[in-house]
């Protein structure tokens, strides 16, 4: 068993490091270089700082628990809401899924957006929904996409907006376009080479998976999703446990959850996760908290600490922490 607890408090010191000030106001960085488009970071108050400071907190077992201080929280999110479009946003993400992730957010906290989501209300119609999911560039950019596909769905079910017609067409819409061959979203797009370029798909595909788990449906094709994992660590066909990010916690969700609805390659599987639980912590207990760069952004330490959560999950008694870690998947659908 890894002792976490070490990082864990680190962790919690991070997000100290990034608060403004007032309760529920936080920067994402504290520490200067580039953000995901290559840019200078910026500082001050971020929809990222604030839904990922929450997040985290909530992931650590030590969310705001006091009417008022929660209050204030739901306050500092919804004010980053454009009233006339009901969007949030924020330079490196989509709007789609800036706003869906701080819906998340809020969620947390059993509140809604203060606004409609105006811009989003022609996808509540069954026939728009189908349309915009058509409309994504499944085999060139399948991972960036999902974060549209998956967001526009999420953002529109932590809302309040999906009507019983609405999922039914959604979650038939993409059971109907799973690859059998490998498990993942889209069939057609997916490059039947073996040792073609999968990762894509496979961390596009999680952002489906996880709203068929949050709604009690089955992946569509589990045994095949579990040997496309398992290539993808058995053949090095990725590199996970290298960086701090989401990729890891995509790859290790996959196997996870649909090694819940299988018994296919079933030891594998859990020898797999197992091993991959201590090379995750044992990397992540070696970077150094007050100056890795990239632990200083708190949405990519965000994707680590889900990552570390859902392995607890998956290898019993392989991460030791103050409490047990909560995966924010596991309350409502998305990261």
């Amino acid at each position: 068993m890894i002792d976490l607890r070490p990082f864990e408090d680190a962790v919690l010191g991070i997000v100290e490091r990034h608060a403004l000030g007032p309760t529920g106001a936080y920067a994402r960085y504290t520490k200067r270089g580039l953000d995901e488009r290559g840019q200078e970071r910026t500082f001050g108050p971020n929809a990222y700082g604030i839904a990922d400071a929450a997040n985290l907190l909530y992931t650590l077992g030590v969310f705001p628990g006091e009417s008022g201080e929660r209050d204030r929280w739901i306050e500092s999110l919804r004010g980053l809401q454009d009233p006339s479009t009901g969007l949030f946003r924020e330079a490196t993400h989509h709007e789609i899924h800036t706003t869906a992730h701080c819906l998340g957010a809020l969620e947390l906290f059993d509140a809604r957006p203060r606004h409609p989501l105006a811009a989003l209300a022609p996808f509540t119609r069954p026939s728009a929904l189908e349309g915009f999911l058509e409309g994504l560039d499944w085999a060139g950019a399948p991972w960036t996409e999902s974060h549209r596909g998956a967001g526009l769905y999420a953002a529109l079910l932590l809302a309040g907006d999906v009507t019983e017609e609405g999922e039914g067409a959604y979650f038939r819409w993409l059971e109907s376009r799973v690859d059998p061959a490998t498990g993942l979203l889209r069939r057609g797009c997916v490059d039947p080479d073996p040792a073609g370029p999968v990762f894509p798909h496979l961390a596009g595909s999680f952002h489906y998976l996880f709203h068929f788990e949050h709604a009690r449906r089955p992946w569509p094709a589990p045994k095949a999703l579990i040997d496309t994992c398992l290539a993808i660590r058995t053949d090095g066909r990725f590199p996970l446990a290298r960086a701090v990010w989401f990729a890891d916690v995509d790859w290790v969700y996959c196997l996870s959850r649909a090694g819940r609805l299988t018994d296919h390659r079933f030891g594998e599987v859990r020898r797999t996760l197992g091993a991959f639980a201590e090379e995750y912590a044992t990397y992540v207990s070696s970077l150094d908290p007050a100056n890795d760069v990239d632990l200083d952004d708190l949405h990519r330490l965000f994707g680590v600490v889900c990552a570390l959560a859902e392995l607890q999950r998956a290898a019993p008694a392989s991460l030791r922490t103050h409490r047990p870690l909560r995966l924010v998947l596991d309350r409502r659908p998305f990261i």
